[in-house]
């Protein structure tokens, strides 16, 4: 075994991501390398400094954006593959598994899984309290939250009023009735905004939200609606409701000028160069405008920028 081939696999060493027979060599040629030894010692010392400080955590915005991302990837994966290799490839699947410990914890989680599932199917089934006539407790009534809700139906609004009707999954189709104020349709709008695999649920979603825009949290997911959703007519959706803020949020500006600069939508570029013409002085808006009307693929874009620009007082 190469003194090379070791130190590159040193850190998985380290984390207890080496198969069994490839951690036995690497220990034994450890044993009798001296350079190799130290540069061990050097990756368990870095790796127990790194463990005193605490894990950050990611922002919710991320969180979302990621999800949404591995959603979109998993409907566009070629599919069967996996199976194929579990059918016709038994003995190279049980190998992974058995030299592979992350995938083997992954597999009894999975199974851990399975077996709650079932039990809850089975508890579902039982007679319950409201049933024979009590009350639901407030206990089971709080057990209903956010990180048992698989998805959001369908949202609908009152013609006239301001009540709203939202069907949500969670083992079964739920749903909730009340006003664009309570705070339980809130963060079902919110949810529905990040995380929905439909992108007309969305679309209603974040047409509600734009009624609320002074709700911090609601502005939040218009701008992660204008930032990562794929569908450009949820982005005009956010671009209006956030229009009010551009003058005085700098985080909405930035989104806005974001938009403007890499949305694929040539709509949504457009209503962004409308949005920030009133705070076109601004001087991060001034020189986006610059680098638009320089070298920008659109002709529209870059000949408004250029107008923008030249509305604009010389700076000294």
């Amino acid at each position: 075994m190469k003194c090379e081939w070791v130190r590159e696999n040193i850190t998985l060493h380290v984390y207890g991501e080496l198969a069994d027979d490839a951690r036995h060599e690497l220990e034994q040629h450890v044993a009798r390398c001296v350079d190799c030894a130290a540069e061990l010692k050097a990756e368990r010392e870095f790796h127990a400094l790194l463990s005193q400080e605490p894990a950050a955590q990611p922002a919710p915005n991320l969180l979302a954006a990621s999800r949404l991302r591995l959603q979109e990837a998993l409907e566009t994966a070629q599919q069967g593959r996996f199976w194929h290799r579990l059918a016709f490839d038994p003995a190279n699947w049980l190998r992974q598994v058995r030299f592979s410990p992350a995938l083997a914890s992954a597999i009894l989680i999975v199974g851990f899984a399975g077996g709650l599932g079932t039990a809850y199917k089975i508890l579902a089934h039982q007679p319950t309290a409201a049933s024979n006539g009590s009350p639901p407790t407030p206990v089971a009534a709080a057990a209903q939250n956010d990180a048992s809700i698989t998805g959001i139906q369908s949202i609908t609004q009152q013609p006239g009023t301001n009540q709203i009707n939202i069907k949500y999954n969670t083992v079964s189709t739920q749903e909730v009735q009340g006003s664009l104020n309570d705070q339980r349709i809130q963060q079902l709008l919110l949810f529905a905004a990040h995380n929905n695999y439909n992108s007309g649920v969305r679309m209603d979603s974040v047409d509600l939200l734009t009624q609320k825009p002074d709700v911090l949290q609601v502005r939040d997911a218009l701008i992660y609606a204008l930032q990562y959703d794929t569908n450009p007519g949820v982005r005009l959706k956010a671009l209006d409701g956030l229009g009010s803020f551009v003058k005085n949020d700098v985080h909405v500006r930035d989104a806005v000028l974001e938009a403007l600069v890499n949305d694929s939508n040539p709509g949504v570029r457009t209503e962004a160069l409308r949005m920030i013409e009133p705070v076109k002085a601004d001087g991060s808006v001034r020189g986006v405008l610059m680098a638009l009307a320089a070298k920008d693929s659109s002709q529209y874009i870059k000949s408004q920028a250029r107008t923008m620009l030249a509305q604009l007082p010389e700076i000294d």
